[in-house]
């Protein structure tokens, strides 16, 4: 893949030095921070040219909570529409998300990094790029298979995986507020294995502008009520965050596998 975006947190961006590269045999050419203005607002990007064996290839961040030259714009507000169409006219081939979940299945623990495959929205909250004039999409399978793929060949390596499963249904919670105890276990009933209040939408608007995208899924703790022993446990936004940068190692060779394909 010659061009590739990746939508993320801070932690990962912090981690972005020449060394996750140099390991898997890239070198970095050159970095670049610049905003892409976009009808729906302006988007900061970071990227990095690199080149593998004779290819170049290109590396572009974004930080989903981009809010003002901080990341800590509130899940409900993120300018989903701004943030991929400046992906989409960066030219990037395929868009890789990272995301931070709350577990839900107790085959999908915290700490361990697995893929979405479907995702459940009942928000009621719409995201389009066709406001004006009707046009459906299909969203029978939201991700790009071959994407997945490649993506769990990857994982079950770096993780040292071989039967457990790898794929995940993610519930779009609406947020900000964590879910309550009896909203989890609704979620489980519907189908739900992971909860989140991010990642749906930036599916939806990228297979409408036909955009390959793929989900990663970082556990980063129990859902509400799912704590062994202690089902009344609060959830605390700084460990979430901090338990999912942790777990970026596995992270790091999703993408740089993608990069050197």
């Amino acid at each position: 893949m010659q061009r590739l975006a990746i939508i993320g947190g801070t932690g990962l961006l912090n981690m972005a030095t020449g060394q996750p590269f140099a390991d898997a045999g890239l070198e970095v050419l050159a970095t670049d921070s610049f905003e892409v203005e976009t009808p729906y607002g302006n988007v900061p990007l970071k990227s990095f040219q690199l080149r593998h064996d004779s290819s170049e290839k290109t590396l572009v961040f974004l930080q989903r909570h981009h809010n003002e030259g901080k990341s800590n714009k509130p899940p409900h507000n993120i300018n989903h529409h701004a943030n991929i169409w400046a992906l989409k006219h960066a030219n990037m081939d395929a868009v890789l998300s990272v995301c931070s979940v709350g577990c839900i299945v107790e085959d999908f623990p915290p700490g361990r990094v697995g893929l979405a495959n479907q995702y459940i929205d009942f928000t009621g909250q719409t995201t389009t790029f066709h406001d004006e004039e009707a046009e459906f999409t299909s969203v029978t399978v939201p991700f790009d298979q071959a994407m997945n793929a490649s993506l769990e060949t990857v994982l079950r390596q770096d993780q040292n995986l071989n039967g457990e499963r790898l794929f995940f249904t993610y519930w779009l919670a609406q947020g900000p507020q964590f879910e309550t105890a009896a909203e989890v276990l609704a979620i489980e009933k519907l189908g739900g294995h992971v909860v989140g209040m991010t990642m749906p939408r930036e599916a939806k608007l990228c297979r409408e502008v036909e955009m390959p995208y793929a989900a990663l899924l970082i556990g980063s703790n129990w859902a509400a009520g799912k704590e062994p022993g202690d089902a009344s446990a609060d959830l605390s936004h700084e460990a979430v965050s901090a338990e999912a940068n942790r777990r970026l190692g596995p992270v790091w060779a999703c993408i740089t596998s993608l990069l050197t394909q």
